[in-house]
C-alpha cells in the first residue's frame, strides 16, 4: 500500500482508514466494519475531529460508573482491535474491569484472530473465546457472550452501533455506555450514557478521569451518575453540530 505522506491535511483519517482496511485484509475486522466506519467518519467531521464539552462530560461520567460497578466489561469488536486495541486494554486494567471480544458478526476465526490481537497488546485474561450464554431479548448470533462476562456484567461500555443489542442489554438491568460518533442513531439514544466521540479518543479520555476519580467519596460519584441526563446531552449535542455548521458559512 502507498505511503500516506505526513503532511497530508487529511493524514490521520487517512491513516485510521489504512488500519481498518488491512485489518479486513486480516480477518479481524468484518467488511461491513468499513461502512460503519464510514458513517461514524461523516459525523466526526461534522463535529470538528474534536472532544466537545458536551461529550467530554459524557466521557467524566462514564469513568465514575465504571469505576461504580460491582462486574465492568469492556466489549471489544473488530473496528477496535484495529485501532485502539492497548487503549482499551489499558483502560480495563485501570478500573479494573474485564476485556471480553464481542462480535456482531462472529466467527471462531474473527474471534480467535482478536485474541491474538489483545495478548500481542498486553492483555492478559479475555473474555469471549466462548460463547455459553445469550443476551436475552436478541435472536440468532447476535446475543452470543461469555457467561462470566457480559451476561453477569452490571455495567458495559460498547463501541457499537446496534440498537437491538443496546435496548436489549439494558433490559436485562445492565448499564450501558455506548460509544457512537451519531448522536442520531437508536444506540445513542438508548444508551444510559453516550459518548459522541471517536474511540480513538473517547478511551483515553475515559482513562484519564478513572485515574482522577479513583480515589473519590463513592457517594460522590453516585450522584454523579444519577443525575446524569442523555437525553439534554444529546440535544446539546445536536445543538452544538447545528451552531458549528452555520458558523462555518
Amino acid at each position: 500500500m502507498e505511503e500516506i505522506p505526513k503532511n497530508h491535511p487529511r493524514y490521520d483519517s487517512l491513516k485510521i482508514r489504512e488500519k481498518l482496511s488491512n485489518a479486513v485484509i486480516n480477518g479481524i475486522t468484518h467488511h461491513t466494519g468499513l461502512i460503519a466506519h464510514g458513517r461514524g467518519e461523516a459525523f466526526d467531521y461534522i463535529l470538528g475531529e474534536k472532544t466537545n464539552k458536551y461529550t467530554y462530560e459524557a466521557e467524566k461520567i462514564s469513568a465514575a460508573a465504571l469505576l461504580l460497578a460491582d462486574d465492568p466489561v469492556v466489549s471489544i469488536n473488530g473496528n477496535v482491535a484495529a485501532l485502539n486495541p492497548g487503549d482499551c486494554i489499558n483502560l480495563s486494567n485501570e478500573i479494573p474491569a474485564k476485556l471480553e471480544i464481542n462480535l456482531f458478526h462472529r466467527s471462531n476465526e474473527r474471534v480467535n484472530k482478536i485474541y491474538v490481537e489483545l495478548k500481542k497488546n498486553g492483555a492478559d485474561k479475555i473474555y469471549g473465546l466462548k460463547a455459553d450464554a445469550n443476551i436475552s431479548f436478541l435472536d440468532h448470533n447476535r446475543g452470543l457472550c461469555d457467561k462470566d462476562g457480559i451476561f453477569s456484567s452490571d455495567v458495559v461500555l460498547v463501541p457499537l452501533e446496534d440498537g437491538d443489542r443496546c435496548q436489549a442489554l439494558r433490559k436485562m438491568g445492565k448499564k450501558v455506555i455506548a460509544i457512537d460518533l451519531n448522536p442520531l442513531s437508536r444506540t445513542a439514544r438508548e444508551a444510559d450514557i453516550s459518548i459522541i466521540d471517536n474511540v480513538i479518543r473517547a478511551i483515553p479520555n475515559i482513562t484519564y478521569w478513572v485515574e482522577k476519580y479513583r480515589n473519590f467519596d463513592r457517594d460522590a460519584l453516585k450522584e454523579m451518575v444519577d443525575n446524569w441526563n442523555n437525553n439534554l446531552m444529546l440535544k446539546n449535542i445536536c445543538t452544538y453540530i447545528s451552531k458549528r455548521l452555520n458558523s462555518m458559512f
